[in-house]
């Protein structure tokens, strides 16, 4: 069974016209899984303990303070805020959180998490790149310290490197990240030479790919790099930051990515996790700012969960 987290409060995150990441993103993803046999996992927001799992509180403090005065934007970085902003990220990370415990209990075999705003560019001390809050490193700290989870592996293949979750675990030791990116792009980060440092040495494995790349660069990464790496690794729990700006169309990428690209790309992610993990796999939605495009490929991905 696969489970679903989706508040529509976070719809209520308002960014203005115009702004690629909008609240129709969300009726997008949702009503692109209509006809699925899900599993609903119940919303809540996550509470600052849990955040501060990954974000310093000085940070939490300041954001929730400039959501509460009413900053049009966070003073960290390029991330529009409104009144319901904040609402609406502690939900987005609540719900994941939620279907951690589902994963963990076997309630639901793996699951999907919509929320917004995305989460992988914040990073400890900033939020930026429409981001706030770190749901996906949230959720692999969340995991260890709340249910024992030893080693976690988050896999990333939005168009923009995660460089919020490389950076919660670049000195880690017990997560390791996996990015195929667009390079140079936003935010500039994501080298092949970023591999992590002192405990987290070897655990950083970022792939930088030109504009044009598809389905022979990055699922060929995944199949060539991931699989192997896992085999060392052998997770225990597997978390997708799922971003479809990636998708060919996307106007915020230059990847060619198609929906079978993304059916293909979850089989690989289904066939660590059923290995390494017992099947406990949680996706993470973060980019894809094409509706049409985000609701077909996060359709063909869950197609591929189930």
């Amino acid at each position: 069974m696969t489970g679903l987290a989706a508040d529509p409060v976070c719809k209520e995150h308002l960014t203005g016209p115009g702004h690629p990441e909008q609240p129709a993103r969300f009726d997008a993803a949702v009503g692109a899984l209509a006809g699925l046999d899900l599993v609903p996992i119940p919303p809540r927001l996550a509470i600052h303990d849990e955040l501060a799992l990954c974000h310093s509180r000085q940070y939490i403090r300041l954001a929730e303070r400039e959501i509460f005065e009413g900053f049009h934007e966070l003073s960290t970085g390029d991330t529009i805020v409104s009144p319901k902003s904040l609402d609406a990220a502690l939900r987005a990370t609540g719900g994941a959180l939620n279907a951690v415990d589902a994963i963990v209990d076997r309630r639901v075999s793996n699951a999907i998490s919509i929320g917004r705003p995305p989460g992988h560019h914040a990073t400890p001390v900033r939020g930026m790149g429409f981001c706030i809050f770190n749901t996906v490193a949230i959720a692999a700290r969340y995991a260890q310290h709340k249910h024992g989870v030893g080693r976690v592996l988050i896999a990333d293949w939005d168009v923009h490197h995660g460089n919020g979750t490389q950076d919660v675990f670049y000195t880690d030791g017990t997560v390791f990240f996996f990015s195929t990116h667009q390079s140079p792009w936003y935010p500039g980060t994501g080298a092949r030479d970023e591999r992590g440092e002192g405990s987290g040495e070897g655990l950083i494995l970022n792939c930088p790919f030109p504009a044009g790349a598809g389905r022979s660069e990055i699922l060929g990464a995944f199949q060539e790099q991931l699989i192997a790496a896992a085999e060392e690794i052998k997770p225990e729990l597997v978390l997708i930051s799922a971003g479809f700006d990636s998708r060919d169309g996307d106007p915020l990428g230059r990847f060619v990515l198609t929906d079978r690209d993304f059916r293909d790309l979850t089989g690989v992610m289904r066939e660590i996790a059923d290995k390494h993990a017992g099947g406990r796999l949680l996706s993470v939605l973060e980019g894809g700012y094409s509706l049409t495009g985000l609701a077909s490929g996060l359709r063909a991905h869950v197609e591929a969960l189930l």
